[in-house]
């Protein structure tokens, strides 16, 4: 009974405040009425709009009133510092942001040590990603108003936090700004005001909870539901936006989870969990250019976080755009978190080189790179000694491969790239035992399958021994159109016409989607097959 009662009365007091501000702003619409040049009545109506506006428990909009009413009053104040900053706060919390930085401006160009225009300017500057700038306007308005300077302080306190990543340094400063705030917060209004709004959000801790069970037993409706009756509660509550956006986002609703982070990025330009939800899911619609965009600006606010470049590099790599993905990869190895992860990125960067950019000498260097970093990994083994065989430096690629199986001497993928590297030495005996080899350790291996049967059709003219591997490499890979290719090539040579035709075409259906043959050498098979 006691709930029940606590929210009739919560209802009953917002009904009261909300009848309390539609009077207020009445009696000053009719004062104007009789007095409508009066400039003080009009930034009276504005203030009053905003402060509706800016109320977290009232979803109306009074932004464009608000403006109204200051421009109105500017004509006669034209002078005044303090309606060229309200009409700049109006602007900011429209989303106009250019035109709030215009007006804080002219605020300061008639004030040059006017806190709050500082203050604003530095707010604004962080929604547009300027951070920079941001550092260079919060110090400003901390210079012009030393002991109600709370707000700037904890302004500069989370730009430093968000760029303190491995950086003792910024670490530092961040603290410090953080301890000033503190000892500052008795002399600065607006830093009391943030506190009192920020405790007023817990009344929302049991409906997190609720929201928090049902997404846990797969819930999502009652979920969504119950996170969408609060913001329309507290339509300035930004954690609510961010949760209702991962609920979209794991059921598939892109656009909507796109939405919700969009509105906490807003209301909370600090809030990198809601960055990376946001480009997860860019990337997750396919929309790559926005991902950029968006990564750009979270870099731009944590400079040294190594794996946002690492992200944006996987982007660009997506998007064909190789040379800025190895850009933001070698910038992640440089802020190098541990070794491990750099190592993956090294590789990874060696396998851009190697396959898209052709150029094996940088792909060597990322390899070997990886490889002073973690020296017990066996994938940096076969990246290694793939790009020197690339680079025809046989003996360098020999050599690794050996060393790669005095660490694991069972590894089939070794043996396998060793067979390539003696069959393409000319080495025919020593390519078969390696071959051997990775299928005695991996009886499932379609490739070395393969190969060993083209070095039996072609190398030794052994043509049943080549169709009994084509059929295993087949086996163990039924979409393995290059196996299907050199069946039916084999099958051909046996004479049986009709079953290498089927062979051909399974193998051109297939390369359809994986496209490992050239699809004109197919179809001359199939025509040299029923010209003969």
């Amino acid at each position: 009974m006691k709930k029940l009662a606590d929210d009739r009365d919560n209802i009953i007091n917002k009904k009261e405040n909300k009848n309390k501000m539609f009077d207020q702003i009445e009696r000053c619409r009719l004062d104007l009425q009789k007095d409508p040049t009066n400039p003080a009545l009009h930034v009276r109506l504005g203030d009053l709009y905003m402060k509706w506006h800016l109320d977290i428990y009232n979803a109306c909009q009074y932004i464009d009133e608000a403006i109204t009413e200051y421009q109105l009053a500017m004509e006669s104040l034209i002078d005044s510092c303090e309606i060229y900053y309200k009409i700049g706060v109006a602007f900011y919390h429209k989303g106009d942001l250019d035109k709030a930085i215009n007006y804080f401006t002219m605020a300061l160009e008639k004030k040059n040590n006017y806190y709050e225009a500082y203050y604003m300017l530095a707010e604004t500057f962080v929604k547009k990603a300027h951070f920079t700038d941001a550092i260079d306007a919060a110090q400003a308005a901390i210079i012009s108003s030393r002991l109600k300077s709370s707000s700037a302080h904890y302004l500069l306190c989370k730009l430093y936090e968000a760029s303190a990543f491995k950086n003792t340094k910024t670490k530092l400063k961040a603290f410090y700004e953080k301890m000033m705030a503190a000892l500052l917060i008795p002399f600065d209004k607006t830093a009391q005001q943030n506190i009192i709004r920020n405790l007023s959000y817990m009344r929302f801790l049991p409906l997190f909870l609720k929201g928090f069970y049902a997404i846990q037993v797969k819930d999502f409706s009652k979920a969504i539901q119950l996170y969408k009756d609060a913001i329309e509660r507290a339509p300035g509550f930004a954690p609510l936006y961010c949760v209702l956006g991962d609920i979209y986002l794991s059921t598939g609703y892109f656009e909507d989870a796109i939405t919700e982070y969009k509105m906490a990025i807003w209301l909370d330009s600090f809030n990198i969990a809601a960055y990376r939800h946001l480009c997860r899911a860019y990337e997750e619609q396919g929309d790559y250019n926005q991902a950029i965009d968006v990564y750009i600006k979270l870099i731009a606010m944590a400079p040294n976080m190594p794996d946002l470049y690492s992200n944006l590099a996987n982007i660009y790599y997506i998007k064909g755009e190789f040379d800025l993905a190895i850009s933001n990869y070698q910038t992640a190895i440089t802020l190098n978190p541990n070794k491990t992860w750099t190592s993956v990125i090294a590789q990874t960067m060696g396998f851009v080189y190697q396959e898209n950019k052709s150029d094996p000498d940088a792909a060597i260097s990322a390899y070997q790179t990886a490889y002073v970093l973690t020296p017990d990994d066996i994938d940096i083994y076969v990246n290694l000694g793939s790009a020197f065989y690339d680079k025809e430096d046989y003996n360098n690629a020999l050599a690794v491969y050996r060393q790669a199986l005095e660490l694991q001497p069972y590894n089939a993928k070794i043996h396998c790239n060793l067979g390539f590297l003696y069959w393409g030495k000319g080495d025919t005996e020593e390519a078969i035992k390696s071959y051997e080899l990775a299928i005695k350790y991996n009886k499932n291996y379609d490739i070395a399958y393969n190969n060993l049967g083209v070095i039996y059709l072609d190398d030794l003219g052994r043509v049943n021994k080549a169709i009994e591997l084509f059929k295993n490499a087949v086996d163990a890979n039924p979409n393995y159109a290059l196996a299907h290719f050199n069946l039916a090539r084999a099958t051909s040579i046996v004479g049986d016409k009709v079953e290498a035709a089927k062979l051909y075409q399974t193998a051109q259906d297939i390369n359809k989607i994986t496209q490992e043959i050239d699809p004109r050498d197919i179809a001359d098979k199939i025509s040299e097959l029923f010209e003969s």
